[in-house]
């Protein structure tokens, strides 16, 4: 038989959608197969999505022009100054408008009988505009209060030393040690930051110099710097790493840059996305099953009406081609049906998350993508079966 001859495609086309209508039933249950596992597919991914980009904007939100330098122990290293010459290293590294030495030791402090224990943090007056910290009342550490008993203190601290009702405040005096220091200044709450390693909120901040008084070794933990607004951080956070390499010989220095925590961030989005799309990806599977199942039903039940196209003439890929077709139109509708009511699912989820919602590139793409490849694979073995029916076999069969 020539080529030319036979049904056309639209022809196919129009009466793979008639058989699916007459299916009823079955053919509903096989869309929505496809629909859940194409729904799952897109809603996880655009959650995941949605997920990563909000974590990334807290954490931009957090500072991007900020470094962190901290020196891993290993045993036998040299111990740490107590001090450091900020202004030393900004003329070392011109890019760096503010450089603060920090040191964290745990203590108990104690104001008007009531006991907190609680971080304390020596530091220099750069802090404040490194961390943007803002106060409540009071000022915080000048560059004139290195040899002073002055304290700054968080505002969960401040609400744990209150005393009989009464709120802490400028001017009252806590004793840390031997020592007493007096509160220049409150500081207001302030969000946490993992790219700054203390928490200003359960601390007391004191002049990095008075140290000497609570602690009779103190080192300094870690330096955060503030870099210009234009600054190259890779090439800023390269010149900080050699110069403070050379300044403290014998101890291991990391410097660690924003970048490189939301390059970080993003290649663990991206697992927990491909994990959530194989997630959706099963359901897809037993989507699939579902297609096979209807479409082995129908080729068994049409078995009259395969043997007498082929007595009249249909060939086999003709009958493939039908069946095939069959499974096409249920995987699109599905796919489509599926693709709508994944991204209303993720938008409606990352609004009541108080996310805000974002599309992933991919999503779509690999939603309705594979719910047609699986909806195919699925369909070939029962085309492919009826394709090989005899003539006389089906009729006498049927």
């Amino acid at each position: 038989m020539d080529s030319s001859h036979g049904p056309s495609f639209v022809q196919m086309l129009a009466e793979s959608i008639d058989s699916l209508r007459l299916l009823g039933r079955r053919s509903v249950l096989a869309l929505l197969g496809i629909a859940i596992g194409s729904a799952a597919i897109v809603a996880l991914l655009n959650i995941g999505h949605s997920a990563a980009e909000e974590m990334m904007r807290m954490f931009k939100g957090m500072g991007t022009d900020i470094l962190v330098v901290n020196f891993p122990a290993k045993p036998g290293d040299r111990p740490l100054p107590a001090t450091l010459d900020t202004s030393a290293v900004r003329r070392n590294v011109p890019a760096l408008t503010y450089v603060a030495p920090i040191s964290l030791n745990g203590m108990t402090v104690r104001h008007a009988g009531r006991t907190a224990n609680t971080t304390v943090v020596g530091t220099t007056s750069g802090l404040r505009s490194i961390i943007g910290l803002r106060l409540a009342s009071g000022r915080f550490l000048s560059d004139f209060d290195h040899k002073s008993t002055f304290a700054v203190i968080g505002a969960q601290i401040a609400h744990d030393l209150e005393a009989n009702g009464q709120p802490i405040k400028v001017g009252d005096r806590l004793q840390m040690g031997n020592y007493v220091f007096e509160v220049i200044g409150i500081a207001q709450s302030l969000q946490a930051n993992s790219l700054i390693p203390i928490d200003v909120n359960q601390s007391i901040i004191i002049p990095i110099e008075g140290l000497r008084r609570v602690h009779p070794l103190p080192a300094i933990s870690g330096i955060v710097a503030k870099a210009l607004p234009l600054a190259n951080l890779a090439a800023t956070a390269d010149i900080l790493h050699r110069y403070l390499a050379g300044l403290f010989v014998g101890r291991e220095v990391n410097v660690q840059i924003p970048q490189q925590l939301l390059d970080g961030l993003k290649r663990q989005s991206d697992t927990f996305s491909y994990l959530l799309a194989g997630l959706g990806g099963i359901s897809l599977l037993v989507g699939g099953v579902g297609v096979m199942n209807v479409m082995l039903m129908n080729v068994a039940e049409r078995r009259r009406e395969i043997g007498l196209r082929m007595a009249l003439g249909a060939r086999p890929r003709d009958i493939r081609m039908l069946f095939l077709l069959e499974a096409a139109n249920l995987a699109l509708a599905g796919a489509l049906l599926g693709a709508v009511f994944g991204l209303a699912a993720a938008y409606a989820f990352t609004r009541f998350s108080g996310w805000t919602f974002s599309l992933a590139p991919l999503a779509l793409p690999l939603g309705i993508g594979s719910s047609l490849i699986i909806a195919l694979f699925f369909g070939l073995y029962p085309a492919m079966a009826a394709a090989q029916l005899q003539p006389v076999q089906a009729l006498r069969d049927a």
